[in-house]
């Protein structure tokens, strides 16, 4: 499957349980108050991991590289600060394992003796030519999107044969976003139309989908900013 769509909740708590079931699972509870304000005043280390709610897309994730890619290959993970992705693939044996994110608390990132992490801007890195077999991103590109400056460094960055795998904000008509933010970035919510046209653009750079593309959605079981949408998940192959 190159393209699926989050269709219930349902969904989410099921892939919950099997990410459990694989020991892949990495998501930390949200902090107590007290823990918050140690975490506030230094005397609590490290990130809070993952996100209950992009269960989903983490399995797609860790099954798709399960099946396509081996435990010794190079695998990068853009935008990784607080994604547990990593962490579930090192947990279930991948072993070559890099994340590049502009956030400089990625030094508290678990696994540290074991992933190497780069503070770095995904669309213009100082990785070399050719250097993985699969890039992940999770809930990531929809924020400040820049298709031309994605696809070129993805393209750039995965060695013949590899994969850009992610997963976006969806529903199948528009939703307008104008005006909402994150992160100080502009926020956009894909329509089938706008991924349709992402992946047109990722033929120029040479990359295609990896199998079957479904756009529909059922439910909107994501809830944010005032705006009802779903899941989207995209993997697209680096012709050889």
């Amino acid at each position: 499957m190159s393209m699926e769509v989050l269709q219930d909740k349902l969904q989410i708590n099921k892939a919950r349980q099997e990410l459990d079931s694989k020991g892949a699972s990495h998501v930390d509870a949200p902090d107590s108050r007290l823990k918050a304000l140690m975490r506030k005043l230094g005397l609590v280390s490290g990130v809070i991991m993952g996100d209950m709610v992009k269960s989903w897309d983490v399995l797609a994730t860790v099954n798709f590289i399960e099946k396509h890619v081996r435990k010794n290959e190079p695998i990068l993970d853009i935008g990784c600060y607080c994604s547990e992705i990593l962490a579930s693939l090192h947990k279930v044996g991948y072993s070559n394992l890099a994340g590049a994110d502009l956030n400089p608390n990625l030094n508290k990132m678990p696994y540290q003796d074991s992933i190497r992490y780069e503070v770095t801007n995904f669309m213009h890195t100082k990785f070399k030519d050719a250097s993985f077999q699969a890039i992940t991103s999770i809930s990531v590109i929809e924020h400040d999107f820049n298709s031309q400056a994605l696809l070129k460094e993805m393209s750039r960055l995965l060695k013949p044969g590899g994969y850009f795998i992610a997963s976006f904000d969806y529903w199948p008509e528009k939703i307008d976003t104008t005006g909402t933010k994150f992160f100080g970035m502009d926020w956009k919510i894909f329509s089938k139309d706008e991924v349709a046209k992402f992946v047109k653009e990722a033929a120029q750079y040479g990359l295609f989908p990896a199998g079957e593309m479904k756009f529909g959605g059922k439910d909107k079981p994501i809830d944010c900013a005032g705006k009802q949408y779903t899941f989207g998940w995209l993997a697209l192959t680096k012709s050889a």
